[in-house]
């Protein structure tokens, strides 16, 4: 498991390429058969990538639970799975869970046993967890089942659709929110104009990126802005004091995931687009 610490923007301003990638970016969550982990102290979340081939996946078989200083991994926890690619049977303590593609599982705080077997395809599994306070029942989401919100124009190249999955109008959890946005087909920009939220960090996934494409995310303070050159199925880290947002050589999807004071999706703080820097 790696470990991403918190960042004081202060700092950040002085920050190589190299360090910004260090500190924000995850580029190597996914690995052929294993479950692999990155831990944030930023609202102590953890960012977790599963790949089942031929032998189901055991999720605390991968995770030393020293980290979390509990007898195991939700014990104090909640999360979140998003099947992307592929099709997969996910089985929370003896309950089985089918996946497709874009189908998203909620597993609930106290869940033991997590196993992960490939169904179909080349199974590929994102996950995201939060610190929960109460136990809630698993529930599967589809991607039918997902709420949908649609924002955007051609004319601003930023058509796309939001896929709300974790989200109170879907299902209850602790704090853990999650969907996924599409770019439509001729737009490239995502969440402009930018905003922060200092009551949340928030967690970028990429996907459906073309090997010959590549996607600048922004970052840093409205005043003092930064960009990451993101790849397919590479994680950014946003800070709450952070603007999160992307520029794609073509278009593009993520999953996104929030974690922190509380769940109201609109709780942002807008920066106008003459004040960015």
């Amino acid at each position: 498991m790696q470990t991403k610490y918190s960042a004081n923007p202060n700092d950040v301003k002085k920050y190589s390429t190299a360090q910004l990638r260090q500190e924000f970016l995850i580029d190597d969550l996914f690995e052929q058969s294993r479950v692999k982990l990155a831990y944030s102290h930023i609202d102590r979340a953890v960012a977790i990538g599963i790949c089942p081939t031929d032998t189901p996946l055991v999720l605390e078989e991968w995770i030393d639970n020293k980290s979390f200083g509990t007898d195991y991994f939700l014990q104090r926890r909640e999360m979140g799975l998003a099947c992307l690619q592929g099709e997969v049977t996910v089985t929370v303590d003896g309950q089985a869970y089918e996946l497709r593609t874009l189908d998203v599982l909620y597993v609930g705080q106290g869940s033991k046993s997590i196993e992960i077997a490939k169904k179909e395809g080349d199974a590929l599994v994102y996950g995201l967890s939060a610190p929960a306070h109460k136990s809630l029942p698993s529930k599967r989401i589809t991607k039918s089942d997902a709420r949908l919100v649609e924002l955007g124009s051609l004319e601003t190249s930023n058509q796309r659709v939001i896929n709300q999955y974790l989200h109170p109008d879907v299902v209850e959890t602790c704090q853990l929110c999650m969907g996924i946005t599409h770019l439509a087909p001729g737009s490239v920009w995502n969440t402009m104009p930018a905003h922060t939220h200092e009551r949340r960090m928030e967690a970028y996934l990429y996907f459906n990126i073309k090997p010959e494409q590549a996607v600048f995310h922004m970052m840093g303070q409205p005043t003092e802005t930064r960009h990451l050159v993101v790849r397919n199925h590479e994680l950014v880290l946003s800070p709450s004091w952070s603007i999160h947002s992307g520029c794609g050589t073509q278009n593009y999807s993520f999953v996104w995931g929030m974690l922190g004071e509380n769940q109201t999706f609109d709780d942002m703080d807008f920066i106008p687009m003459d004040t960015l820097a």
